[in-house]
Formats: C-alpha cells, sequence, structure tokens
C-alpha cells in the first residue's frame, strides 16, 4: 500500500511538473514574440510542440507567426518557405483537433497570404478555398469572433477588388466586437487574439 502511495505520488508530482515546464515555455514563446523575436518564439512554440504531442496549441502558434511574418514579404522564396513551414504545422494541430475552427481560420490566412502576395496567379485557385473554409468554420462555431471577424476582412477584400459595397461586412465587423467582448477562451493559451483588429477595420468603414 505505502509503495502505491509513493508511485502515485511520483506521478502526480510529473504530471504537475510537466504542466509546470508547459506554462512556462509557453509563457516565453509569448514573450519572445511579443519583443518582436518573432523566429525565436516559433522556434520556442515548435520545442514545446515536440514536448506536448497532444496538444495542437504549440504548432498552431508557431504556424500563426509564419504567416503574420507572410504578409508583406516581397521575397517569394522566404514567402514559400515560411508558408510551407506554417502549412505542416497546421496539418499537425488538424491531426491533433480535428474541426477545429480556430484551426481553420489559420488555414484561411495562409491561403490569403498568398492571394495577398500575388493575387492574379493565386486569387482563381485559392478565393473559393478561403470562402469554403469559412462557410465551414462559421458552420462550427457561429459565434466565434475570429472566424466573424476574418470571413469579414475577407469579403470586405473581395467587395472592394469587384468595386462592390462593404456595409454587409462592416456589419459583422460589429457582431464580431460584441462577441470579443463575451468570448472566454477555453484554456488561459487558447486564441484571444483579433479584437484590436476588428476596431481598426471598423474605423476604416466609418471613414
Amino acid at each position: 500500500m505505502q509503495k502505491l502511495a509513493i508511485i502515485l505520488v511520483t506521478l502526480v508530482t510529473g504530471l504537475i511538473t510537466a504542466q509546470t515546464n508547459y506554462e512556462k515555455g509557453m509563457q516565453k514563446a509569448f514573450e519572445l514574440w511579443g519583443n518582436n523575436n518573432s523566429v525565436e518564439a516559433s522556434n520556442m512554440f515548435e520545442r514545446i510542440a515536440n514536448a506536448e504531442p497532444d496538444n495542437w496549441l504549440p504548432p498552431y502558434y508557431a504556424a500563426q507567426i509564419n504567416i503574420v511574418n507572410s504578409f508583406g514579404e516581397k521575397d517569394e522564396d522566404k514567402l514559400t518557405a515560411q508558408l510551407k513551414k506554417a502549412q505542416d504545422l497546421i496539418n499537425d494541430a488538424t491531426a491533433i483537433s480535428k474541426n477545429n475552427p480556430e484551426i481553420l481560420v489559420l488555414q484561411a490566412l495562409l491561403y490569403t497570404a498568398w492571394v495577398a502576395f500575388d493575387g492574379a496567379t493565386y486569387g482563381p485557385a485559392l478565393s473559393a478555398k478561403v470562402a469554403s473554409i469559412y462557410a465551414q468554420a462559421e458552420q462550427i462555431a457561429p459565434n466565434n469572433p475570429r472566424v466573424v471577424y476574418c470571413k469579414a476582412e475577407w469579403g470586405i477584400g473581395g467587395a472592394k477588388y469587384f468595386g462592390q459595397d462593404i456595409a454587409p461586412f462592416c456589419s459583422e465587423l460589429e457582431r464580431a466586437l460584441d462577441l470579443f467582448a463575451n468570448f472566454k477562451p477555453e484554456t488561459p493559451f487558447s486564441p484571444n487574439w483579433g479584437e484590436d483588429r476588428t476596431r481598426m477595420l471598423l474605423e476604416a468603414c466609418r471613414k
């Protein structure tokens, strides 16, 4: 009985230590990212992903960094390398958490980065995919603020390109802002980004 108690205590202690290491690692990675050390942050998220093979969040954030850094990138070789790495990480996250609206939004943003780089080349092939992904994410989580705002931003881009009215999408941005006000992340490290971007887009709508 005493041996069993010792084994249980050891197991619990090990789990607490692992959790503490995970939390410390995630906090450090976010700190690096916040200080504009995005490459180091991405590398740390990848190391955490290797240590936490059943957790979709570390590969998700590593992918997000590579996607965010791809917007505005002019070097096609660098862009291709970043987005290939991001796609591999998205695939890893999806294997852990299927039909996850947060990961679906990230996939749509990855395709959007390609379209932003060269709309004439990538727009015809990827625009329908982006729209389909947002429709899927919206069906799964209609009140997820990132789903609503990212879908609206994609719609605004398309409407401007084709000379159409952006007002319906601006209304969706207002709805997203209301959703952000009531959104509660599942864990301390669950996605909770996008509110500032939504406010900025709304301001542009009102001009």
